[in-house]
C-alpha cells in the first residue's frame, strides 16, 4: 500500500419553508493532521456569509462556529479539503499482545472513563454484554477480541440505507438487526464497553464509497499499541482510503453540523460529498 492524496468537497444545504433567523451552528468537518494523515488545505464557507470562529471541543475535535442573526431562507455550508493519507504501519504480534482481562484496570482510569460507559446512543445493558461474551468466547487477547466483535457486528446487522436516522440508539438497531454505518459503530462500541474495552466513535470519510456522505467506524484502546481502528460496516481494518474527521463517545459528540435557529421547523436538508484522488 502507498500514500493517497484525496480532495474532498462536502456540501450541506438547508432550505426553509419560511425565512428563519438567529441561526447558531457548530461544524465538525476539518480533519486533523496526525500520524495517519496530513491536512494540506482546508477552507469552510457559508452562504449567507458569516464570520467563522474556530475552537477545540472536549475531545480535541476542531469545531467551526458561526452565527447568522438576520432572516434567511436557505443556508449552505461548504468545506473543501486536501488530505494526504498514509497506510497504517504494520503491527507485530508482540506490539498488540494484551490480555483482555487486563483492560478492567482501565475502568478505574479517568483518561478512559468516557469510552467505557454508556453514552447518548450507546448502552452496556445485559443484552449487549451477553452478545459480547458469546462473540468472544474462548478469546483471551484484547485485539483478537476486538476483531471478533467487529466480525460479529458485521454478520449480525444488515446494511440498509435509510432504515435508521441519526438519533437511532444501539438497542433499536439491535432489535431490527439492520442499520447504516453509524449503527454498526454504535453496536460495536456497546459490545466493546460491555467487556471493559475502551472504544470510541470515529467520524470521517471512506474514499472508495459510493455514498455521498460521511462514514463511521470504531477505535479500540489496546494498552500495548494505543488506539487501533476497525470498520464493522465493512469488516476490516482501516487503510489509506479512510480520512478521519473526529472522535467521541458516539455520534452525538461529532455530528458534521449541529445548531439551532428561530423559525419554521419545515425544512429540506441535502448533503453531498465528493471525494477524488489527486496527484
Amino acid at each position: 500500500m502507498s500514500r493517497a492524496r484525496w480532495q474532498i468537497h462536502h456540501r450541506t444545504s438547508y432550505t426553509y419553508r419560511a425565512p428563519v433567523r438567529e441561526s447558531f451552528n457548530d461544524v465538525r468537518l476539518k480533519p486533523p493532521s496526525n500520524e495517519r494523515q496530513s491536512v494540506e488545505s482546508f477552507i469552510l464557507t457559508t452562504t449567507p456569509a458569516a464570520p467563522v470562529q474556530q475552537y477545540r471541543d472536549f475531545y480535541a475535535n476542531c469545531v467551526h462556529h458561526f452565527e447568522i442573526p438576520n432572516p434567511h431562507a436557505s443556508l449552505l455550508i461548504e468545506s473543501r479539503a486536501v488530505v494526504l493519507a498514509h497506510p497504517p504501519l504494520p503491527l507485530s504480534a508482540a506490539a498488540i499482545l494484551a490480555p483482555l482481562a487486563a483492560l478492567r484496570d482501565f475502568a478505574k482510569s479517568g483518561d478512559y472513563a468516557d469510552y467505557l460507559g454508556p453514552s447518548r446512543f450507546v448502552d452496556v445493558e445485559p443484552q449487549t454484554w451477553r452478545l459480547a461474551l458469546d462473540a468472544t468466547v474462548g478469546i483471551a487477547d484484547a485485539w483478537q477480541a476486538a476483531q471478533a466483535l467487529m466480525r460479529f457486528v458485521h454478520g449480525h446487522l444488515d446494511y440498509a440505507p435509510a432504515s435508521t436516522h441519526v438519533h437511532t440508539p444501539l438497542r433499536e438497531a439491535l432489535a431490527q438487526r439492520r442499520g447504516v454505518c453509524q449503527d454498526f459503530a454504535h453496536v460495536m462500541l456497546g459490545m466493546c464497553r460491555a467487556l471493559k474495552m475502551p472504544a470510541r466513535y470515529v467520524s470521517g470519510y471512506l474514499a472508495v464509497e459510493k455514498a455521498r456522505s460521511t462514514h463511521a467506524w470504531v477505535e479500540v484502546w489496546i494498552p500495548t499499541a494505543g488506539w487501533l481502528a476497525l470498520d464493522p460496516t465493512h469488516n476490516r481494518q482501516i487503510d489509506e482510503t479512510y480520512i478521519k474527521i473526529g472522535a467521541g463517545r458516539d455520534y452525538a459528540d461529532v455530528p458534521p453540523v449541529a445548531g439551532y435557529y428561530r423559525g419554521t421547523m419545515e425544512r429540506k436538508l441535502e448533503v453531498d460529498v465528493q471525494i477524488e484522488a489527486i496527484a
